[in-house]
């Protein structure tokens, strides 16, 4: 056997033997990577899951391998004719509309119509309650969402109106395979036929209609490529395009973010951990001072004491990631019961080869590096200075720290690039990845600095006159004070507690605790123009006298080209879509208004005068008209009903979106566009209408719902309080991962500072017995503490609130691209509370400090 084998194996028989397997001294350790590691496990089996779920599940979403929606009007002969040469072609519309019971017009429902062709769905399967397999309905048959039999009290065999057909529950709906591609719904979903969508008559020209072709292409073919060549094709049509590996863009984008952030946070969990593990290592050499200078007195090498004690700290690291892995895995089902719904989880455990040894990885490369310092400072002391640590605590002069650097300079330094490589190697986003990783590491470097300027500091200050006060003051600066890692875990502990409510509360204003005292109680779509129009506003004033209602013109097409006259830029060409351009991503809605829309402010250009008859002009958002580039005078070209018209840019506007009205990203003069044919859509606010008592206010709803019905077939209606239920829903499953993952990093905040705290208990034992001699009481010892702590909270709470508060404005803006509004009151008020903690967490773990008793502490020197 060679001589370092033989080493190796000789420090694994020593390190064995002295290994406490209740882990004692380790114990921080082992608290800060199971935290880490469970953490990265299950976020990252999470996001695989979803991942290959949407994967495995993009066909079905999408009801094809190619979809091509249009918007107002349903293709034209040429186009059906091509996409016929694709492959399998079924066709669907979706519209909103308004369903009753056939033998009652008094109460009535705002729906979700989708009619589908005898092809759909070409993948997936669909089922109704009772776990039978169906296809599309036949003749006259309707499927009916639970929520509509709820609403209305009708069952499978009832007859139920929608426009002027009258249809037939066939079953009730329990598993639609399309619906997770379909977006947000505006009300419960009924699947009809063609046949019954005629029949109803709520189809005109103009209607606020989106006609839906699925295709099943062959199994070679690329759908990428037959989109790409559809659109070149029809460039001018406003065909929106998704494929089966982008069944739902949106989703794709939400899944991808909220992973990355998720795994940021467990990251940011980890790196909290890794203080923590050097101060639970540095502890832990700490008590094993006697025994490391036994063996060296013994003949013990440097370099065997160093492999001796990173065996048993590699042998926690070991058992700590095993927990960490296992405990990822079995709290993934508890989060995917949390996101349910709102994203597609796969059933029961999942067990992702790949996130697991990552996230090993990750807890190995943080253990090793972390411990390397204080294991390393270990091997270079002599034994006689190590027993004399207690009193003479081990130093460095500056001639020899500044041309001798550190020995684990090094391995640190290969640690850190490995830890960084691995999180930008397997991030989806390496920038941010490679972003976050810096900004961690220069927040690490600001505490530290702070650290050392808080020691440099208190050793220049004025003593003050009171003894407690100048003892606390002394106690920063003192030889072997724990003043930097106090601040580093202090500031690290107290910043998450920031970040996490800071995030929260935004979340929790992003959900719109306001928006019903300023919202419509309804929208109505597809308001015929001229006499339909004054049949509502009459049907309303009768119903609803003191109700507020407007109309505007609505229709819907999609932008094909935008930018300077003669050198504009093709949207078909467009390689990839700039990420806050929604408005170039398929339909958007249209109108035109003479004057300024109501919570629209002009911030350059100008509006059209009253009867304006000149060129085309248009009035574009002002975020829009930043993520494209768009400036005054540009132009813009859309499609609007399979035809081509253009306008100039004569403004840009800053919308109020919280207010919850008509608001449109782009509005044309009149002359622009009220000659197409369109209907008008309205929003109707019931305000002080059916007075205080709930059943009055029903029955004003109930009149105005039945009113149009009978007046209005073809218009629905939206009712607004349902679909901010079911925001609010979906918001508050965002809110709830972001606190879980957070959490994380708080507790991991708490394990380091609590490390902190017994790395610091050695050295306090001394100072309390010396103390104790000379007089002082236990009193006075903790109001030393508190008062030294007290010091470090207030300095360190202005620092964590603008660390921890910049940090949370970066996820809630830039990563999830929220409304900035925390709760400060809240966010000052967890602060406290997180200074208050610390207090309590440094007496508590202080008290046994002072029950020690200084004859048998003096004689353990």
């Amino acid at each position: 056997m060679s001589r370092w084998a033989s080493g190796w194996t000789l420090a694994w028989k020593l390190a064995r033997r002295g290994l406490d397997w209740r882990f004692r001294g380790l114990r921080l350790l082992i608290v800060c990577l199971v935290l880490g590691t469970a953490a990265l496990s299950a976020i990252g089996t999470l996001t695989g899951g979803i991942g290959r779920e949407l994967a495995a599940r993009g066909q079905s979403m999408l009801g094809g391998d190619l979809e091509l929606t249009l918007a107002g009007r349903s293709a034209a002969p040429d186009e059906l004719a091509a996409m016929g040469a694709l492959g399998t072609v079924s066709k669907g519309v979706r519209l909103q509309a308004m369903a009753r019971r056939a033998e009652s017009a008094d109460d009535a429902v705002p729906v979700e119509l989708k009619a589908v062709d005898a092809r759909w769905p070409l993948y997936g399967s669909f089922t109704v309650v009772g776990g039978r397999k169906a296809g599309a309905p036949r003749g006259m048959t309707a499927w009916i969402d639970p929520g509509v039999g709820d609403r209305l009290g009708v069952n499978p065999g009832d007859h139920l109106r929608i426009g002027q057909a009258e249809l037939v529950i066939g079953g009730v709906i329990a598993g639609e395979p399309d619906r997770l591609s379909e977006g947000f719904a505006l009300g419960p979903t009924v699947i009809v036929s063609e046949e019954a969508l005629a029949a109803s008559g709520l189809v005109q020209v103009g209607s606020m209609a989106r006609w839906k072709y699925r295709l099943r292409t062959a199994k070679e073919a690329d759908p990428a490529v037959l989109a790409d060549a559809f659109k070149a094709r029809f460039a001018a049509s406003g065909f929106q395009v998704k494929t089966r590996d982008k069944a739902s863009p949106g989703l794709d984008r939400f899944v991808e973010r909220m992973g990355q952030f998720l795994v940021l946070v467990a990251l940011a969990a980890l790196g909290i951990a890794g203080i923590g593990i050097a101060g639970g290592v540095s502890s832990y050499l700490e008590m094993r001072r006697a025994s490391i200078a036994t063996l060296k007195i013994l003949g013990a090498s440097a370099g065997d004491v160093v492999r001796i004690y990173l065996l048993q700290i590699a042998a926690a690291a070991l058992a700590a990631i095993a927990l960490g892995l296992l405990l990822g895995v079995g709290i993934t089902p508890l989060l995917a019961q949390a996101l349910n719904g709102l994203l597609p989880i796969p059933p029961g455990f999942t067990v992702d080869a790949g996130a697991l040894a990552v996230a090993g990885a990750y807890g190995l490369l943080i253990a090793l590096t972390f411990a390397a310092p204080p294991l390393l400072e270990a091997r270079r002391v002599p034994a006689m200075a190590l027993l004399r640590a207690r009193v003479a605590p081990v130093g460095r002069g500056w001639r020899q720290s500044l041309f001798r650097p550190p020995l684990w300079m090094l391995p640190v330094g290969l640690g850190l690039a490995g830890i960084a490589g691995l999180a930008v190697l397997t991030s989806p986003q390496p920038m941010l990845a490679a972003g976050f990783l810096g900004g961690a590491a220069a927040v690490f470097a600001v505490l530290a600095l702070i650290g050392r300027g808080l020691a440099w500091g208190a050793a220049r200050l004025p003593r003050p006159s009171r003894p407690l006060l100048r003892m606390a003051l002394g106690n920063l600066h003192r030889p072997g004070a724990q003043t930097s890692a106090l601040v580093v875990a202090l500031g690290f502990a107290l910043a998450a507690f920031v970040l996490l409510a800071a995030v929260q509360t935004s979340i929790d204003a992003n959900i719109a605790k306001r928006v019903p005292e300023r919202a419509p109680d309804y929208f109505v779509l597809d308001v015929p123009r001229g006499t339909g129009a004054e049949t509502f506003k009459a049907l309303v004033a009768r119903t609803a006298p003191r109700a507020a209602v407007r109309m505007v013109p609505s229709m819907r097409g999609a932008v094909l080209a935008y930018g300077p006259d003669g050198a504009m830029t093709e949207v078909a060409t467009l390689k990839s879509i700039p990420e806050d351009a929604w408005l170039l991503r398929g339909d958007r809605g249209l109108t035109y208004a003479e004057d300024i829309p109501e919570g629209n402010v002009l911030t350059a250009g100008h509006w059209w005068p009253k009867g304006y008859a000149g060129e085309p002009l248009v009035s574009v958002d002002e975020d829009q008209a930043k993520a494209i580039g768009l400036k005054l005078g540009d132009k813009l070209r859309i499609s609007l009903l399979g035809t081509e018209r253009e306008a100039r840019v004569a403004s840009i506007r800053r919308i109020d979106w919280s207010s919850f009205g008509f608001n449109y990203a782009l509005v044309f003069s009149p002359n622009a566009l009220e000659d197409a044919p369109h209907t008008f859509a309205a929003t109707i606010t019931l305000g002080g209408n059916g007075g205080a008592a709930p059943e009055k206010r029903a029955a004003v709803r109930r009149a105005i719902l039945s009113g149009l019905v009978k007046a209005l077939p073809e218009s629905s209606v939206i009712e607004v309080g349902p679909v901010l239920g079911q925001a609010r829903t979906l918001l508050g499953q965002v809110g709830t991962a972001i606190f879980a993952a957070a959490s994380v990093a708080v507790l991991a905040g708490l394990a380091v500072l609590a490390g902190a705290i017994a790395a610091a208990r050695a050295a306090r034992q001394y100072d309390s017995v010396i103390l104790r001699v000379l007089g002082a009481s236990r009193g006075q010892l903790l109001a030393l503490l508190a008062a030294e702590y007290a010091l470090l909270s207030a300095v360190l709470a202005a620092v964590a609130l603008a660390l921890g508060g910049g940090t949370a404005w970066l996820v809630v803006v830039k990563l999830f691209e929220f409304d900035w509004s925390p709760d400060w009151t809240r966010v000052l008020g967890v602060l406290g509370g997180g200074v208050l903690l610390v207090l309590v967490l440094a007496v508590a773990g202080s008290l046994s400090v002072l029950r020690t008793r200084p004859a048998q502490a003096l004689r353990a020197l």
